[in-house]
């Protein structure tokens, strides 16, 4: 197995590695404004619950033979209960509630120190090897989000102030980093044939954390949830897109290149949440959109060199 992901992630950037990697950023930055958009409606741990139970429900129909006697989905349990803790139950409730308490602005600058910590984690615990392209990657990468945040103006960036939001983030992206170089390691047998089932593995135990997390959010805090059709529909939009479809995306495009790689396409996020935000308010994208999206296909094309 070992071999095989070996194999998977000396894969260069093809037009069908770009197109996995590219669209869970694209419904990420859907999932950041409907987070925002309904965050006074649901509290955050709740709503990341509720998220996985829909996506859950979702792929029970087309995975359920991982629950069959003898499927390796017993004799590996663990592993799926790491990974729904760290990728299920913990990144977006952290990423919900640092929205509670932070500006989306200064969230997305947290976010997008995203390829460091994949290379830090990498190097330090997985053994991985950096490059200089990787680090001249980074750099560019980074660039490019500071661009979007700032609106090509500097003074906005140097007026950001750090609050308990950011630190929720600042955890939320290290256990992302860990969560991908997790999903490179491991014998998953049969588990890995079809995405349906290796992801299920993964949610069945994400649900329980995410469980456990919800009911203790609703014994510490007055918890209330504000239920109409709006809110219904956006529950099931980011069940489906950011949770289903992403991650099905997003563990396909790091067995095929890495979690190094990968990370940078992570950077579009806020590209595509600050030009979806314009459309959705009816203002017309700027110059230093098309700047940042130059800086950050700088980065990941730097990133994939060998």
């Amino acid at each position: 197995m070992r071999q095989c992901v070996a194999m998977h992630m000396n894969h260069k950037l093809t037009p069908g590695t770009i197109f996995l990697l590219v669209v869970p950023p694209l419904l990420w930055s859907g999932n950041a404004i409907v987070g925002r958009l309904i965050h006074e409606l649901v509290p955050p741990i709740t709503l990341n619950f509720i998220r996985w139970a829909f996506a859950f429900v979702i792929l029970l129909p087309m995975a359920f033979r991982i629950y069959r006697q003898g499927s390796t989905f017993w004799s590996n349990w663990r592993r799926y209960a790491v990974l729904g803790l760290l990728g299920v139950g913990m990144y977006n409730a952290l990423q919900y509630m640092a929205l509670q308490t932070s500006s989306p602005m200064n969230v997305t600058l947290v976010a997008a120190s995203m390829p460091v910590w994949m290379l830090m984690v990498g190097r330090l615990f997985f053994h991985s090897s950096v490059t200089r392209w990787q680090l001249g990657g980074a750099v560019f990468s980074i660039a490019g989000v500071l661009v979007v945040l700032s609106r090509g103006d500097l003074q906005q960036l140097l007026g950001l102030r750090l609050v308990a939001g950011d630190l929720f983030m600042i955890v939320a992206t290290i256990t992302w980093s860990v969560y991908s170089w997790l999903l490179t390691r491991g014998n998953d047998g049969e588990l890995r044939r079809h995405w349906a089932d290796f992801l299920l593995a993964q949610v069945t135990f994400g649900v329980l954390w995410s469980a456990a997390f919800s009911a203790t959010e609703w014994t510490l805090t007055k918890a209330v949830i504000h239920w109409s059709p709006m809110l219904i529909a956006a529950m099931l939009f980011v069940a489906i897109g950011p949770a289903v479809i992403a991650f099905r995306c997003w563990g396909a495009g790091v067995q095929r290149v890495g979690p190094n790689v990968a990370a940078f396409f992570n950077n579009l996020t806020p590209l595509f949440a600050a030009v979806m935000s314009s459309l959705i308010l009816g203002e017309a994208p700027h110059v230093y959109h098309g700047l940042a999206f130059l800086l950050i296909l700088g980065g990941i094309v730097l990133s994939a060199r060998r």
